[in-house]
């Protein structure tokens, strides 16, 4: 195992970018659900993945900022990151540089 994913900050990292490509993932299923082919079999596995993913980044975003002792709005950001699609991934990277 990587030694970077031993860290608060690594998970935190490998579930943000997991968690933004699972809203593609998950949106593609819908497309392909509501518009393709009218089968539901996309959102079925995605939906559960995404679910899982979801949580993780949710934990791992607490767990990385109390690391880091990043002030409370900081968290608040995080947390609320994980709502619109795609917004995890820029919030990692913003995070961590500053």
């Amino acid at each position: 195992m990587r030694a970077w994913l031993l860290t608060p900050v690594g998970r935190f990292r490998l579930m943000a970018i997991a968690e933004a490509w699972s809203w593609a993932g998950l949106l593609l299923g819908m497309l392909f659900k509501y518009v393709v082919v009218k089968n539901p079999i996309g959102v079925q596995i995605m939906g559960p993945v995404h679910g899982v993913l979801f949580v993780l980044y949710v934990v791992f975003t607490i767990e990385a900022m109390v690391h880091l002792r990043k002030p409370l709005w900081v968290l608040v950001i995080g947390l609320l990151a994980a709502i619109p699609p795609f917004t995890t991934w820029p919030f990692e990277r913003w995070v961590l540089r500053r």
